[in-house]
């Protein structure tokens, strides 16, 4: 069937008084039993002093058998005064890998005892246990083989490693291309922490020494710094995605009525009127003062223009008329220089050139879909 064009749609809702919040959905410490040198006293006091707003510790339920709230959650070390942390855990299934995420705890042992259900029955269940059901790593050797239908979010950049995430974004652009409005995230499922010895950093393999948190780091922009919120608009897609967190964050806006004012950001979804629209693309904080970043623009899963930053406002805009009788959505993705992340030394060179992503901005979308 294919998903209707809407008749409506609620208003937009805007963009001017919310935050902007860094984080990582997807790490594993030392409750996963394939990690190492992972308490969750590293990895959240590496998350405080960098300056972290949330994490998510992911532990893979299967080797507890689905305990995760006695292990992971019930950890003295699991707690911060700085950083909100999550209640979740990796569903580890024969189907693939789902993160699950909550705000509050909820009974994981559940979703752990019908892992391996029907599609319908899980939904169900999701619903009844009022989690988020996040598509893990959908183009890998445990790939995500539930239903798309089930999914609030999709990973579409997994470990510091950019090259192998390419067929994972192909993914999401087939799902949104069918009309599903998804919100896509980065996770670095980092297993290992890093060496308290500066010297032995290099020598290490890469994913323990180039796979850390933060790589890549999910910028999300949540109405307040409230965990409910946050999970909001990770499902609304109000989120982009950096190689690291000394990169920038980048944003897209569209202008919709010519007016100059912006009034349409990531995730959003509008009916077109068969005017002009003006895209703008930001890039804020971080990254190599001076230079040109590239902007790759995607509509409708194929490449729509490729254009170059201002490196004084790093910012660039474009214009396109989306049809008034088919669905629409616009991406982008930033490549250029790398900013060091030297407390990660190794994960500038395995991102390779892939800087910043965006989530889509959409029109004609079916919310209900």
């Amino acid at each position: 069937m294919i998903p209707p064009l809407p008749s409506t749609l609620p208003p937009l809702p805007g963009f001017n008084n919310g935050v902007w919040l860094k984080g990582d959905w997807h790490m594993h410490c030392r409750h996963s039993t394939d990690s190492s040198n992972n308490p969750q006293s590293r990895i959240i006091g590496f998350a405080e002093t960098l300056g972290f707003d949330y994490l998510a510790i992911t532990d893979h339920d299967v080797h507890v058998q689905g305990a995760v709230a006695q292990n992971t959650w019930a950890d003295p070390e699991y707690t911060s005064e700085s950083v909100l942390l999550f209640y979740g855990a990796e569903l580890t299934a024969p189907r693939g890998h789902v993160n699950i995420l909550s705000a509050e705890p909820y009974d994981h042992q559940a979703i752990f005892d019908a892992r391996n259900a029907r599609d319908w029955d899980l939904l169900k269940l999701k619903h009844d246990l009022g989690i988020h059901w996040s598509a893990n790593h959908p183009h890998h050797k445990n790939h995500y083989g539930f239903s798309f239908d089930l999914a609030d979010s999709i990973e579409i950049w997994n470990t510091s490693i950019w090259p192998k995430n390419i067929p994972s974004v192909r993914i999401w652009d087939d799902q949104l291309l069918s009309g599903r409005m998804l919100g896509a995230r980065g996770g670095s499922d980092s297993h290992h922490g890093m060496p308290d010895d500066p010297a032995l950093i290099v020598p290490l393999t890469i994913e323990r020494s180039g796979n850390y948190v933060g790589t890549p780091t999910t910028w999300i922009y949540a109405t307040d710094r409230g965990k409910p919120a946050i999970l909001t608009a990770l499902k609304q897609g109000r989120a982009s995605v950096s190689s690291n967190p000394y990169n920038p964050r980048v944003e897209l806006l569209a202008d919709t009525t010519g007016t100059g004012q912006f009034d349409m950001m990531m995730g959003d979804n509008a009916i077109p009127t068969g005017a002009h629209v003006t895209f703008e693309v930001r890039l804020l904080g971080g990254g190599i003062p001076g230079a040109n970043y590239q902007v790759r623009v995607i509509k409708n899963r194929s490449d729509f223009a490729t254009l170059l930053t201002d490196a004084t406002t790093r910012t660039v805009r474009f214009t396109d008329t989306p049809s008034p009788t088919d669905r629409s959505y616009y991406r982008v993705e930033i490549e250029g220089p790398q900013a060091p992340y030297p407390e990660v030394p190794n994960s500038m060179a395995l991102s390779q050139n892939m800087v910043a992503l965006s989530n889509p901005i959409y029109f004609n979308y079916d919310p209900e879909f």
